[in-house]
């Protein structure tokens, strides 16, 4: 065995050290004040003490795989809401356009209008092809007009054109959040090719899908809810 003092080596049954004289059986003094330090426990919660772990301990996390859903902010606008919303909004659209026709008659004369629908006379006047130019541009002009009421509108922080948000609706996503200029340019775009079905098919699905979705609203992945 050794001295617990100075670690000199001495035999099992020696009573006292050779080289210090420490007696055997006896605890080395301690310093005046000091106290005994308690060896280092390495133990985990449910586990006994013991030697200190060879590797760090894995803590369990809880997964939030699947990711919760996010609540929309009301239920779903049905078919006749929506219905009485276009019917505001193109009331709405068409006094504006209105007002842009008149003060564009102001501008040129009604005079100018009458005299250019009376030279468009033959297939082959130079006036012919002038005004199937200004036909078109007026079809631009109120697709345009209609584009930028609609996804404006619905892109703004009030998520609902005038028609929508006088009757409490407003758009979004399939998560119930706020849409971008570009989607609600999509989904307006998308009312082309729900024009296109007979029947107001379409437009009808709103009022049968589960989540009362209308054909646009499926293509650009949209929602029509109510505010609550």
């Amino acid at each position: 065995m050794y001295c617990s003092r100075c670690g000199t080596a001495v035999p099992d049954n020696s009573a006292f050290c050779g080289h210090c004289g420490q007696r055997f059986g006896e605890l080395p003094p301690q310093p005046v004040g000091a106290s005994q330090i308690p060896a280092p426990v390495f133990a985990a919660p449910g586990m006994a003490a013991g030697a200190p772990p060879m590797t760090t301990p894995v803590i369990a996390v809880a997964s939030s795989y699947p990711p919760a859903a996010f609540p929309h902010p009301g239920p779903y606008a049905g078919f006749w809401l929506r219905l009485v919303a276009y019917i505001i909004d193109t009331a709405l659209l068409g006094v504006g356009m209105l007002v842009v026709v008149f003060a564009a008659v102001a501008v040129v004369g009604a005079g100018f209008l009458r005299n250019l629908g009376s030279d468009m006379d033959g297939a082959d006047n130079l006036f012919a092809g002038i005004g199937i130019l200004i036909v078109l541009g007026i079809a631009f002009l109120l697709l345009g007009a209609g584009w930028i009421y609609y996804a404006w509108f619905e892109s703004s922080r009030h998520q609902a054109t005038p028609g929508k948000l006088s009757l409490g609706l407003m758009v979004t996503d399939m998560q119930g959040r706020r849409v971008t200029f570009a989607r609600a340019s999509g989904r307006f775009f998308a009312k082309i090719i729900t024009d296109l079905i007979p029947f107001f098919i379409g437009y009808i699905l709103a009022g049968c899908t589960e989540k009362k979705q209308a054909l646009h609203d499926m293509i650009a992945s949209c929602l029509v809810l109510r505010r609550l």
